[in-house]
């Protein structure tokens, strides 16, 4: 079958699959909205517990990073993410992902070459990257005196 890039491209659209936007877009908002409302809840709960609205907070962050990991070590996060799309992306429970999933991915090649140098190979740009830009963000408040 000889086509020409506009014929295949024509082909490619007509086979493809229809995304149900609405529906992804509904489902991403109201998972995403459910991992914000459990991060707000664990944050009134440690509040209640007693730390001031800052240790609460820190504790919220590391609760949530902690059942973000035991959920994807349960494989049970990927099937959330499976409805929820980018809703599971709320930046701390899919940065706790993005580094457990690989890191389960390559523990059959060993502990040091598999599970530790691959773990963060999703996560690593995203920590070098923001790295970066808060550095240069305090070299511009500085020069600027913001």
């Amino acid at each position: 079958m000889d086509m020409s890039p506009k014929e295949y491209q024509a082909y490619v659209k007509q086979k493809a699959k229809k995304s149900p936007i609405v529906k992804d877009v509904a489902f991403a908002f109201l998972i995403g909205g459910a991992i914000c409302v459990l991060g707000q809840a664990i944050t009134d709960g440690w509040a209640s517990a007693g730390l001031n609205k800052e240790e609460a907070g820190t504790a919220a962050s590391c609760t949530l990073v902690f059942l973000s990991a035991l959920l994807t070590g349960l494989n049970l996060y990927g099937k959330l993410a499976r409805y929820g799309g980018a809703g599971t992306l709320v930046p701390i429970t899919g940065f706790a992902n993005a580094v457990v999933s690989p890191a389960i991915d390559f523990k059959s090649e060993g502990f040091v070459t598999g599970m530790a140098a691959k773990m963060f190979t999703v996560a690593g740009p995203v920590i070098v990257f923001g790295t970066v830009a808060s550095v240069l963000y305090g070299v511009i408040l500085k020069l600027f005196r913001l």
